[in-house]
């Protein structure tokens, strides 16, 4: 089995519960990782060379998933617009390029601990998930976890995680710090912003986003 990983920060306490999971499962002797952005994971997963993974919402509409995802309630800190800088977009990329025009929101896009880090230095951005609630007053779903086969095993991966808190072990936190330049406190804080669960009011969000994709697509 291939998981595909993303290793942003916002998916640091997943990470955590799934090394867990599989040490406690029959998956241990199984599972292996594809590490990499988010745009080139969704062409891995859509290609079927990697089983599961979150896959990015403007990506993951006609596959199955899960009720876990990435998921901001307000604002998310990770996922900025640069204004007053040429429209460009990230090519780690795919959902938050395409909320970017549904917001009409102009500059250059920015996602994962490099937004993070452009944000923590207090440099001129704007919060696209925080434009999202402010005009839609519904959380935005960035990715979901979709797999192609073992519904039962991922079922049972959303209900573990969700009904557990994840304690981030100290060496891993200072991992963490050491690869993104971000300090322990910023990231503990940072993942304060960031939910898993996809609840009823993440859905209608989800489901705004994709309404909000065809009316881009008529334009």
């Amino acid at each position: 089995m291939v998981f595909g990983k993303i290793e942003y920060l916002n998916l640091l306490p997943f990470h955590v519960f799934m090394k867990r999971f599989s040490k406690s499962s029959q998956q241990s002797m199984s599972m292996n990782y594809y590490k990499s952005v988010p745009a080139k994971i969704n062409k891995k997963f859509i290609s079927k060379r990697v089983d599961a993974a979150f896959i990015s919402s403007i990506s993951a509409k006609k596959f199955r998933h899960v009720d876990l995802g990435i998921i901001a309630k307000k604002e998310v800190l990770s996922v900025l617009v640069i204004p007053h800088a040429k429209d460009e977009k990230d090519v780690e990329s795919a959902s938050s390029n395409v909320l970017a025009k549904i917001l009409n929101i102009h500059g250059k896009v920015l996602i994962g601990d490099k937004a993070l880090k452009h944000y923590l230095d207090n440099k001129e951005h704007v919060d696209l998930a925080k434009k999202w609630n402010d005009k839609y007053n519904l959380p935005f779903v960035f990715a979901l976890l979709c797999y192609h086969k073992d519904k039962s095993l991922y079922t049972s991966i959303e209900k573990s995680f969700l009904k557990q808190k994840v304690k981030i072990p100290q060496y891993l936190l200072k991992q963490a710090s050491l690869k993104t330049d971000i300090g322990i406190k910023d990231i503990l804080n940072y993942l304060q912003f960031i939910s898993y669960d996809l609840d009823a009011k993440a859905k209608l969000g989800l489901k705004r986003f994709y309404k909000e994709v065809v009316k881009l697509s008529q334009l």
